[in-house]
């Protein structure tokens, strides 16, 4: 994929906490943009959607 782009939470300054993501009709695919020659996550088009929702449900701490 040759088409990445910053997340719009790249967070502040220079934006170095940051993940990219690159998007093809069938794929989403995210990287470290620290790392970008390192391996990336790459999802099904609706499989990504799926993760985003996940991560942004609130899940119970973990028993002590």
């Amino acid at each position: 994929m040759d088409n990445w782009r910053k997340s719009s939470y790249s967070g502040p300054g220079d934006g170095n906490e940051c993940v990219e993501i690159a998007t093809t009709p069938t794929h989403t695919a995210i990287r470290d943009s620290k790392a970008p020659a390192r391996a990336t996550l790459t999802f099904p088009a609706g499989a990504f959607v799926t993760f985003v929702e996940a991560l942004k449900t609130p899940r119970p701490a973990p028993p002590r």
